[in-house]
């Protein structure tokens, strides 16, 4: 939970504020780095009396170092640390009941439409589809029991930008709260809920701990009941990540900035090379100025981030042939570490949305941009096409 770990770090930039919000010195060794505190429980002065801690799924120092960086960083009173961004998620969704209802962008990540649609639907949950840049099919889905509208932006992984004011407004008026899975902009880059989020969502697995040597997940918010009750949820659940796994993203967090930038710098470059190859059929980047939500993602992102997706004319046999050619790009799932990757959303990330409303594209190609140099990128994928020109690929739709 946010408290004064942060609150004198209100009037720092987001940099100072990566390396030093919730992260004071060690009063016992001077330490400039936060400790790793691997103690499963702490000594109490007297029966029911502590210092804040007692046992480390309840609470652990280095959770707390992290929780209150990152709630400060997305500009939230509160912030609760996870052992996954699905754990979040459920912890998050567990606030329901039979009959409640949720409203869920139409190009949702897969991992999320399988909790929703395979875990919680059958427990009683509904929920429903709808395309979330268009304000007025929002406001046709919502119900009486819609009590949780959720969306990402930039989605994953058709880019997808949603306008958050413009959806916030409708959310609230139904008596709804809006969840933004912030993940792919990170809080560098956009910040939901100065534009309306009641909650935002992170795996923190990916950009935020950026190495791909963490796994983890985040909530931000305001609302200190809801963040009361997912306070209970978080300790009588359980799904925390180890002290160790806070500590590296806490220390992913201190660079997440620089790193952003050089993500933005080499995707920009990438998706115009990719503009300009006549084998692909459709860039998909909230960067391009063709981008159908290029507005929205001015208004309310800084850059426009790392992701770079695109349509190959020669259709799904020849992206899974793309995919698996490249070599400075990994063929890998996950996101938004140091290395670049390439994926297949169809036959990976996404599998499990095949034959539902959220089925992605089958010649579709999904780029985790990294901050190698540029040259070797662009390189990489130019010989990736050029092995591909040397087979008969055909319209193998």
């Amino acid at each position: 939970m946010a408290d004064d770990l942060f609150a004198d770090a209100a009037s720092w930039g987001f940099e100072t504020r990566a390396i030093r919000a919730g992260q004071p010195h060690d009063p016992t060794s001077g330490a400039v780095v936060t400790p790793i505190s691997l103690a499963t429980t702490f000594v109490q002065e007297d029966v029911g009396v502590h210092r804040g801690y007692e046992y480390s799924r309840t609470g652990n120092p280095t959770r707390a170092a992290l929780q209150a960086c990152l709630a400060s960083l997305e500009g939230a009173a509160h912030g609760l640390a996870f052992a996954s961004g699905m754990a979040a998620e459920d912890t998050l969704l567990r606030t329901l009941s039979p009959g409640d209802h949720i409203v869920l962008g139409d190009d949702a990540y897969g991992g999320t439409y399988r909790l929703i649609s395979a875990v919680l639907a059958p427990m009683g949950i509904e929920w429903s589809a709808v395309d979330l840049t268009d304000p007025t099919a929002l406001a046709t889905a919502m119900r009486p029991e819609t009590k949780v509208v959720w969306a990402e932006t930039p989605t994953n992984p058709l880019l997808t930008v949603v306008d958050l004011t413009a959806i916030a407004e409708v959310t609230h008026a139904g008596g709804a709260i809006l969840v933004v899975d912030n993940t792919f902009a990170t809080p560098y880059l956009q910040q939901p809920i100065s534009h309306g989020a009641d909650v935002v969502v992170h795996s923190t697995t990916k950009y935020c701990g950026g190495h791909s040597d963490v796994v983890g997940g985040f909530l931000a918010l305001d609302d200190d009941e809801l963040a009361e009750r997912l306070a209970y949820l978080q300790n009588a659940i359980g799904a925390v990540g180890s002290p160790f796994d806070n500590f590296l993203t806490l220390r992913g967090l201190k660079t997440l900035a620089v790193r952003m930038d050089r993500h933005c710098e080499n995707a920009t470059d990438i998706a115009d090379f990719l503009e300009r190859r006549d084998e692909v059929a459709e860039v998909l980047y909230p960067g391009l100025p063709n981008h159908p939500g290029h507005a929205a993602a001015a208004r309310q992102m800084k850059r426009f981030g790392g992701m770079v997706s695109f349509r190959l004319r020669a259709g799904k046999a020849a992206a899974m042939r793309f995919a698996a050619s490249t070599r400075v790009f990994s063929l890998a799932e996950s996101l938004g570490a140091v290395e670049s990757l390439i994926e297949h959303p169809g036959a990976m990330t996404h599998a499990s949305a095949a034959g539902s409303p959220l089925e992605v594209p089958a010649d579709l190609i999904r780029l985790s941009v990294g901050i190698e140099s540029i040259d070797d990128l662009i390189g990489d994928l130019t010989d990736a096409f050029d092995r591909l020109s040397t087979r008969s690929v055909g319209a193998d739709r």
